[in-house]
């Protein structure tokens, strides 16, 4: 079951971008793997379980190891430069499409509150965070970020365009601007598409009143189909983690997940 979890393609595009581990102070336990921590971490990850309730003897370490391993490789920008690889590897297959991006969020209850977080109007107000997440034109996850539940759509455009990583193509080129973006009327705004139109991407955002929902849906249903693919990682149906960087650490994996299969679809 542990060996499903990180297959060795996987374990071999991480294991360059993990940190030197820390020296020790003084003697004690030998440093836990690193492998085995990635497992627990994808384990905890796809099962949604407390980290209290990790599954020693089966993983080799305590969840609470496993929670200091994340939070550490996070601060590292492992799980960013991750995805930057990952998506350089589609990218050189001819597998990421720039000729448009879709936009969209999804919100979850925040149990243990926390940075970035607050009342959710779609949950009585109950405290929650917000996923945003800009796709590619198959739904490929190109960036994402994480904010209150209470922060409109409307302010995050700018913020996921703008860190969407250059990604090398066939031609060997890079590209970080897709031709368009497809947003539904959360973005509907005429900073939005002057911002957009500014950077040399063509907002494709549904003016409310004037288009129909059917050609709302015409080409961001791929965004609704990656977000329905995020909520099957159960860690990332409700907001576990009080410490804002360790939850957006599962986000961020979370895609890499995504990414990974895409690119090799016979280890899932």
């Amino acid at each position: 079951m542990v060996s499903e979890l990180v297959s060795d393609a996987f374990w071999q595009r991480v294991a360059p971008l993990l940190p030197p581990p820390r020296p020790k102070k003084k003697q004690g336990r030998p440093r836990a793997d690193d492998r085995a921590a990635l497992e627990a971490i994808v384990f905890v990850l796809r099962s949604g379980i407390p980290w209290e309730m990790l599954p020693r003897k089966q993983f080799g370490l305590s969840g609470m190891t496993a929670w200091r391993r994340l939070e550490e490789w996070t601060c590292a920008g492992v799980w960013e430069q991750l995805q930057a690889r990952l998506l350089d590897a589609l990218g050189l297959r001819g597998k990421v499409g720039f000729s448009r991006a879709s936009i969209d969020s999804s919100s979850m209850r925040a149990s243990k509150r926390g940075p970035f977080t607050g009342p959710s109007p779609t949950d009585r107000a109950k405290a929650g965070s917000k996923h945003h997440l800009l796709v590619e034109v198959h739904g490929l996850p190109l960036t994402e970020s994480v904010t209150a539940a209470n922060v409109h759509d409307t302010h995050e455009p700018f913020p996921l365009v703008d860190s969407v990583p250059a990604v090398r193509m066939p031609s060997g080129q890079r590209r970080f601007r897709p031709a368009k973006v497809h947003g539904d009327k959360a973005y509907a705004s005429r900073k939005n598409r002057l911002g957009l139109r500014l950077r040399g991407i063509a907002p494709r955002i549904v003016h409310p009143g004037v288009e129909s929902k059917a050609r709302l849906g015409r080409y961001r249903w791929v965004v609704e189909r990656t977000l329905a693919w995020k909520s099957q990682l159960r860690r990332l149906r409700v907001r576990d983690e009080r410490r804002d960087n360790v939850h957006f650490g599962f986000l961020v994996l979370g895609c890499c997940i995504m990414l990974l299969r895409r690119l090799c679809p016979d280890i899932f």
